[in-house]
């Protein structure tokens, strides 16, 4: 599992969606320790008894578990079947990593809550067999929308969140052709709209707009396979 904000009720309402219990959860790989991806961890991890994993930065800031599993940041550890690669990314955050995952040849990345393209990203991402990426604000959208100057200025900064059209950059740095799967996250529910990531990004990929996913914040999504 990586992060989770949510109650444990909820936790196991979206897990029993996928045919998971929280007991079959090996560990949770803690990204950065802002609350919507913190909130959670500590009450489900004790409730099921699980290994919490972080960066050493972001372990710092978790106050709520007696123990907390740090990876070097810029070393890939094991865990069960997977290799996973740490990426460090801009963001507002202590130690903030997303992540890759390497098993049976296959490469799965995620990148969400970065605010800027570095090539170290670029670099991590280069192989993978499935990205989740985020594409969390349309420009446009977010300059003349309700949120305070304040929050506007931190989510258009260089450590606060991609836009749709810096995904479209890191993308257009990627060999997409490789990609068995290409889902995107993190969209903003007043800065942005589905029907305006697939549209923006299938035309400037150039791929099938059916082929592209989006994660809904409430149904989240099913399963992916990779082969």
């Amino acid at each position: 599992m990586i992060d989770n904000g949510f109650s444990i009720k909820e936790t196991d309402k979206r897990m029993q969606r996928l045919g998971v219990l929280g007991s079959q959860v090996s560990a949770i790989l803690v990204t950065h320790e802002h609350a919507d991806h913190l909130g959670g961890v500590a009450r489900y991890a004790r409730r099921y008894d699980i290994p919490v994993w972080a960066s050493h930065g972001t372990a710092a800031m978790i106050k709520k578990l007696d123990s907390v599993q740090c990876f070097n940041s810029h070393q890939a550890f094991s865990l069960a079947d997977f290799i996973i690669e740490p990426v460090l990314v801009p963001h507002d955050a202590r130690e903030p990593t997303q992540f890759v995952f390497q098993s049976d040849g296959m490469r799965f990345g995620v990148m969400t809550d970065t605010g800027s393209i570095t090539q170290h990203m670029l670099d991590a991402l280069s192989d993978c067999d499935a990205l989740l990426l985020e594409c969390n604000y349309d420009h446009d959208m977010l300059v003349n929308g309700p949120y305070p100057e304040s929050l506007k200025r931190r989510v258009l900064g260089d450590w606060g969140h991609l836009d749709n059209q810096q995904a479209i950059a890191l993308l257009q740095k990627l060999d997409t052709e490789k990609l068995q799967h290409l889902v995107l996250a993190h969209v903003s529910e007043k800065n942005n709209s589905h029907e305006l990531v697939l549209d923006s990004v299938s035309r400037a990929i150039q791929c099938d707009r059916a082929w592209l996913q989006v994660i809904d914040q409430d149904d989240g999504l099913a399963w992916c396979n990779l082969d």
